[in-house]
């Protein structure tokens, strides 16, 4: 398996630290409000991974957050008169249906800040003794410029850094460019801490819930949309290397962005698509397969073109499946379980290279034009045609659709026999009936 590695900047073989275990954090949301439809890429990027790493054998344990604590959550709250509890809460609630329709797999676990707030607390307080924060007026602040390889991820200098920083960052601060770990707060949540009333920093939330999540090790992938590279998985690391002197996470993967109709989604272009509405209008398994026609990093256009041909594709999948299957019920040849690997090489070389998952829809657009050739063979062998199937119906799985297998019930069993028999005796009139009859059930 080689993927690329936002660290290093190039692609590299990927071998997990723990044989047969895969590790993998992906940042989850700050829940002030509904996902769009950009949330939605992460997610199915990294379960598509999650699911590829599993048909390998692999183990994974996968582990999203939600930022439930927030300058935004707090403002929802006191705008709406109730508890940030509350909107947290219901938002959580929005997103992980967001999740369910996108055909997601469970996570290992979806800790969130407020439950983790006295390791927050120490962490933020270790960073102190030894140096690498410093507390002013009740806010506490990481030291960026004695981070010795801070920038590493975004490939950021200090110095740049310093000449592009804002005067009015500066207050309290020693530096202009040093991030918050703790946020001195007289409205909304707070907690009590040895600076005073407050709520952490965003950038310090994150690397507490992955030592936590991990006992503490370094994990084999850390993951996220580009927006996050810079400042906040950059910030995660520069804390995780002065504590534990680690970059968290062996491999940092990126997905990259989303554009509605060639532009940039954007509150004030107005053209920001909520995922809930998304999923209703199109389903998880439409959106799935438009999320990767593209390459992960690549960035994505969304427009009525990219809807409907994803529309198109699945659609000839499900149709040459459920061809396969009322042929292979009436002839009464089971589906085997095991899957004949040979058939997915090609798509196996596609995902091992960086998850290259238009070169995997390509294999499988091919599988199933092998199998509608072996269709239209009148003696076909039902089998081989079986295998197909099979193989069909894991790469699908790979990628998060879901396909039912057609079930004959046992009147259209007969039905056909009642079809093959008139046919037999040359009652044609009787033949086309029943003929009629099977192909309003769908079956021929």
């Amino acid at each position: 398996m080689k993927l690329f590695n936002s660290m290093s900047n190039k692609i590299e073989q990927f071998t997990p630290k723990k044989p047969n275990e895969v590790s993998m954090y992906v940042c989850g949301p700050t829940v002030y409000n509904h996902a769009h439809i950009g949330n939605a890429r992460p997610i199915i990027v990294f379960d598509t991974l999650r699911r590829y790493f599993e048909y390998l054998g692999f183990n994974v344990k996968y582990v999203s957050n939600y930022t439930d604590v927030d300058d935004k959550i707090i403002a929802k709250a006191l705008e709406e008169k109730v508890s940030e509890e509350e909107v947290a809460a219901r938002y959580i609630e929005a997103y992980q249906k967001v999740r369910e329709g996108l055909n997601t797999k469970v996570l290992a676990a979806t800790p969130r800040v407020t439950e983790t707030m006295d390791d927050i607390i120490s962490f933020i307080q270790a960073l102190i003794d030894i140096g690498m924060a410093y507390e002013s007026e009740g806010d506490v602040y990481f030291k960026v410029a004695e981070s010795e390889k801070y920038g590493q991820l975004s490939n950021q200098k200090v110095d740049d850094l310093l000449v592009g920083a804002r005067i009015d960052d500066h207050h309290g601060k020693e530096s202009p460019i040093d991030f918050t770990l703790w946020k001195k707060t007289e409205e909304g949540i707070r907690w009590s801490s040895p600076w005073g009333m407050g709520r952490p920093g965003w950038h310090t939330e994150c690397v507490v819930m992955i030592k936590k999540e991990f006992d503490g090790s370094m994990i084999d992938i850390h993951g996220g949309g580009m927006d996050l590279k810079f400042p906040h998985h950059e910030n995660e690391i520069a804390q995780s290397m002065a504590l534990f002197n680690h970059p968290i996470a062996q491999l940092w993967m990126h997905n990259g962005m989303l554009n509605i109709d060639g532009e940039k989604m954007s509150k004030s272009i107005g053209n920001v698509l909520w995922a809930k509405d998304i999923l209703e209008q199109l389903g998880g398994d439409t959106i799935r397969w438009m999320m990767m026609s593209a390459h992960y990093r690549a960035p994505l256009n969304i427009n009525d073109e990219t809807i409907e041909q994803s529309k198109t594709e699945l659609n000839k999948i499900r149709a040459a499946l459920k061809q396969a299957y009322v042929k292979l019920q009436l002839a009464k040849v089971d589906l085997q379980k095991d899957v004949n690997k040979e058939i997915l090489n090609g798509f196996s070389m596609a995902m091992e290279d960086d998850l290259n998952s238009p070169n995997a829809m390509m294999e499988i657009f091919d599988a199933v034009k092998q199998l509608n050739q072996l269709l239209r063979i009148k003696d076909a062998d039902l089998p081989l045609v079986a295998q197909w199937v099979v193989a069909i119906e894991t790469m699908i799985d790979i990628f998060g659709i879901k396909i039912e297998r057609v079930e004959l019930t046992d009147e259209d069993l007969k039905l056909y026999d009642r079809w093959n028999q008139a046919k037999s005796e040359k009652d044609f009139e009787k033949a086309d009936e029943y003929r009629k009859a099977l192909t309003q059930r769908g079956i021929l």
